[in-house]
């Protein structure tokens, strides 16, 4: 059993990121095999593959959750996590490369830059993540590695610089030219790498991307500028030097080509890993709140505790919260503070994890990734510190659920189990919602979509022994006002005989790019400024639930005037006033209602294209674009979701099971007056 697990200048904590079906999971398995953490690669088709190890993603065939692991290469020590590629799932993305110091993108060679691609790619740029890309699957017919590349460079505004290059694709894939080394690397039927002199033929290929690569290192420093500059080159060791620098700096990104599933390209990623991705060393110290000031944070091992916990998971053996050490030490049985919560928490068992594996250790210190069992309280986006140096990390945003279903058990006498089983996985994915109905008394469950939600009740199911039932899906409605901006009145005025009550407010209600803004222009005191958070107040209850009965986006509100009297007005009184004049405004300044809106990407072979079409017209859809690949067509369009329910059943009919779609939130937009109207009715 390992004792310690500490921060070293050869260690890499880095995740796979990349479109569902790119092959993030076979790869995570052919990185474990080739660094000789498993002797035998488990197939994803064959629901055997180590990271995806819950019983719902071997049969689904789909990572559901993060999972971590460790491995070793030439010395160096990875911490990997194989992050789903499904958008439902793109909190486990989140959470993850909010932890992280580098990121594998992995594209399809065939398919290449699909919606998912882009949008964990956000992702990564949001966290400042340094990123390699791998190019896989570069076996199959309409593999196209330089399209792939391009479309890098178009749509992702990324400076690639191609490190090996597939030689052949489909049935003539042959190995890969190593850029740097001015090598063939071949892989045989077993996957063992061999390395042999170019051939005359791809000498030309093999320099002009040397030259590229020489290009772009030489933009990493004076002393490299200068360098290229007298010798219109630079040496492998210099390119390598720029390019370690540019990749941290996230100004390049090295891609590699190859098969994963064939067991060829491993090796040269595994060296990339080394080479180019940073150590939880060379990457800027994160920053904390102390006190109420931003403080830059300590990351050695003697510096006060830093660590966020980042995932939490609940099994047969109670709760396991994955944290991310930044500074400070962590030891089995000490006491820390979680900042968060302003409360002191003793540590439990101390784990590194290997998938579903545990492996205990005595301590962790800065850089470190590991569990620990049973921490009290715990929540994603927790920070864990010193009660003597309290600070808190940046938190762990969720994305805003979109779809929402009524649930209940089958039998009645099973609520509260059904509650409790709810409740846990909230606190266990901070994307979900759990609501109760206090009109019709339903519990209401909102998800990133309808497979997160079927994911969810299926783990009820099983899990914690309840049949539950699901009601038909309800969609995540806004509304917002686009009229000219309205003053109103706001005005509580009552007198029963003793005390009574009173307050008046006027107010402006005018759109707003934005999600919402409160202004107080009052002079002369007509209000005394003690009233002002009660009028706040008022108005964000009124955009809490508009006239609509959604909730408000898109408004700003102004206090200008309003009066008060000296014994009958309070916070109540200023509070119901400011809610009822903006109400007021509201209806005035032409409500309007917001759908959600998803960009909807379907592949399907070409002679379903105009079926494809067909359908997503009549649910209201409009088609953004249309691209051809070698016998197949990959449809791009925009539909509100309320209208997509249905869609991967009736698409799979349609195309006798040969098409397949993914669907990533774009926006809230205006709803058609018909939908608007059944709707607010």
């Amino acid at each position: 059993m390992t004792a310690t697990t500490t921060l070293r200048a050869n260690s890499r904590n880095f995740g796979i990121i990349a479109h569902i079906d790119a092959g993030k999971t076979t790869l995570s398995e052919r990185i474990l095999l080739k660094t000789g953490e498993i002797h035998r690669a488990g197939e994803v088709h064959d629901g055997a593959a180590t990271m995806d190890h819950m019983d719902l993603e071997k049969e689904r065939g789909i990572t559901i959750g993060a999972a971590a692991t460790r491995a070793v290469w030439n010395g160096h020590t990875f911490t990997l996590i194989d992050t789903p590629g499904h958008i439902d799932f793109a909190i486990e993305v989140e959470r993850s490369l909010r932890v992280l110091d580098g990121a594998i993108a992995v594209l399809s060679g065939v398919e290449g830059i699909q919606p998912q691609t882009e949008t964990v790619w956000r992702q990564a740029q949001k966290h400042a993540v340094p990123m390699i890309v791998f190019v896989n699957k570069m076996d199959r017919v309409g593999a196209d590695f330089e399209r792939v590349v391009g479309q890098m460079r178009d749509r992702l505004d990324a400076l690639p610089v191609p490190l090996t290059i597939p030689v052949g694709a489909a049935d003539t894939f042959a190995g890969a030219i190593d850029v740097l080394g001015q090598r063939l690397l071949s892989w045989d039927a077993s996957g063992l790498m061999t390395s042999s002199a170019l051939p005359q033929n791809l000498a030309a290929i093999a320099l002009d991307a040397y030259a590229h690569a020489a290009a772009v290192a030489a933009d990493a420093s004076d002393a490299l500028t200068s360098a290229y500059l007298d010798n219109d080159t630079l040496s492998a060791i210099e390119i390598a030097t720029g390019l370690r620098a540019m990749t941290i700096a996230r100004r390049a990104v090295p891609v590699f080509a190859g098969s994963a599933y064939k067991n060829a390209g491993i090796e040269p990623l595994l060296d990339a890993i080394v080479d180019w991705l940073p150590s939880p060393e060379e990457r800027a110290a994160p920053t904390g709140l102390l006190a109420g000031a931003s403080v830059s944070v300590g990351t050695s091992p003697s510096d006060p505790l830093a660590a966020l916990v980042f995932k939490v998971i609940h099994d047969d053996h109670g709760s396991l919260s994955f944290v991310r050490l930044y500074g400070g030490t962590l030891r089995e049985g000490d006491t820390v503070w979680n900042a968060t919560l302003g409360a002191p928490v003793r540590i439990g068992r101390l784990y590194v994890v290997h998938a579903d594996r545990r492996v205990g250790v005595e301590e962790a210190s800065a850089g470190s990734i590991i569990a620990i069992a049973g921490l009290k309280d715990a929540l994603t986006g927790q920070t864990l510190s010193t009660k003597a140096v309290p600070l808190t990390l940046e938190t762990i945003q969720a994305g805003e659920p979109v779809v929402a279903l009524a649930v209940e058990p089958a039998n009645g006498g099973d609520r509260s189990k059904m509650i409790v089983a709810l409740d846990r996985f909230r606190r266990e994915d901070p994307s979900l919602r759990l609501e109760s109905n206090p009109e019709t008394g339903e519990t209401v469950l909102w998800g990133q979509g309808e497979l997160h939600l079927d994911v969810v009740l299926e783990r009820v199911r099983r899990e914690a022994g309840v049949d539950v039932k699901a009601g038909a899906p309800h969609v995540a409605y806004k509304e917002t006002i686009d009229g000219p901006a309205v003053q109103v009145e706001g005005k509580v005025s009552k007198q029963n005989g003793g005390k009574g009550q009173y307050a008046r407010v006027v107010l402006r209600v005018e759109p707003f790019d934005g999600a919402f803004a409160f202004e107080n222009a009052v002079k002369g005191g007509a209000i005394p400024s003690a009233f002002f958070p009660a009028v706040e107040k008022g108005v964000r209850q009124a955009l809490a639930q508009g006239p609509l009965g959604q909730p408000v986006t898109g408004v700003k509100v102004t206090l200008l005037d309003g009066d008060h009297h000296a014994v009958d007005s309070s916070d109540m009184t200023f509070t119901v006033a400011a809610k009822d004049g903006v109400l007021a405004g509201l209806k005035r300044a032409h409500p309007v209602l917001l759908e959600p809106v998803m960009t909807v990407t379907v592949d399907a072979p070409t002679a379903n294209a105009g079926d494809v079409i067909g359908d997503l017209q009549r649910r209201s859809g409009r088609v953004l674009g249309i691209e051809d690949h070698a016998g197949r067509v990959e449809i791009v369009g925009e539909v509100p979701l309320a209208r997509l329910f249905g869609h991967t059943t009736d698409l799979r009919s349609l195309s006798q099971g040969r098409a397949f779609a993914s669907a990533v939130y774009a926006r809230h937009a205006a709803s058609a007056s018909s939908h608007t109207e059944a709707i607010a009715a």
